[in-house]
């Protein structure tokens, strides 16, 4: 693909902008409706959020793509605790979907992430996308779940060595950022900033 794009931080006036475009992406995706603009709205006065890796993605000066970090930990069954990234919400608006954007903002973002030292990231996405990208299961890792039975199926939790051999002898529980955890009567109420938008009940939804 063409170098059709530009990589940038994201700034306090794409805020809303950014906002709009993660709910258009993940509208009825997951549930009725979304929170997860409302979870980026929340993470980024989280103190486990990085600016640093905070991107946009933008093609003839629109915003059409953003990912981002959260620092999180691995609690190891020897007693460490283990520094690690969590990442997103990542998405591509939906008419340019399928393109390969998301492919590029993700290695882009990740090598970024790389450079600053980080050693790992893990998270929940579907291997058929993020495995193109170097991520594999985390159970290969090592690495559980955390609040999920041991016979559970983990196949959506996913990770990737940013610096190879980090995760080596470590075994343990990861631990989602309680910064994700959000409200939904918050988001709710959030939510009657943006425009109104049919929530549907489809299938495959998670909730």
């Amino acid at each position: 693909m063409k170098n059709d794009c530009t990589f940038r931080l994201e700034r306090p006036e794409d805020y809303r902008t950014v906002e709009y475009l993660i709910r258009e992406s993940f509208w009825n995706v997951y549930r009725p409706g979304c929170l997860e603009h409302f979870v980026i709205h929340e993470l980024r006065s989280d103190p486990a959020f990085i600016p640093e890796l905070d991107f946009v993605l933008e093609k003839d000066g629109e915003i059409i793509g953003q990912n981002m970090f959260m620092k999180t930990v691995i609690d190891a069954d020897d007693g460490r605790t283990v520094d690690v990234l969590t990442m997103g919400p990542i998405c591509i608006t939906p008419p340019l979907k399928r393109r390969g954007y998301g492919k590029r903002l993700l290695d882009y973002s990740l090598e970024r992430a790389r450079e600053m030292g980080f050693g790992a990231v893990l998270f929940e996405g579907n291997i058929g996308f993020y495995g193109k990208s170097g991520f594999d299961y985390a159970r290969k890792f090592g690495i559980r779940y955390h609040d999920l039975p041991a016979d559970a199926d983990q196949s959506f939790f996913l990770c990737r060595e940013l610096i190879p051999g980090y995760l080596d002898g470590i075994t343990g529980v990861y631990q989602t950022p309680k910064g994700y955890y959000v409200d939904p009567d918050r988001a709710e109420e959030f939510d009657r900033n943006f425009p109104p938008k049919q929530k549907l009940k489809l299938p495959g939804q998670l909730v």
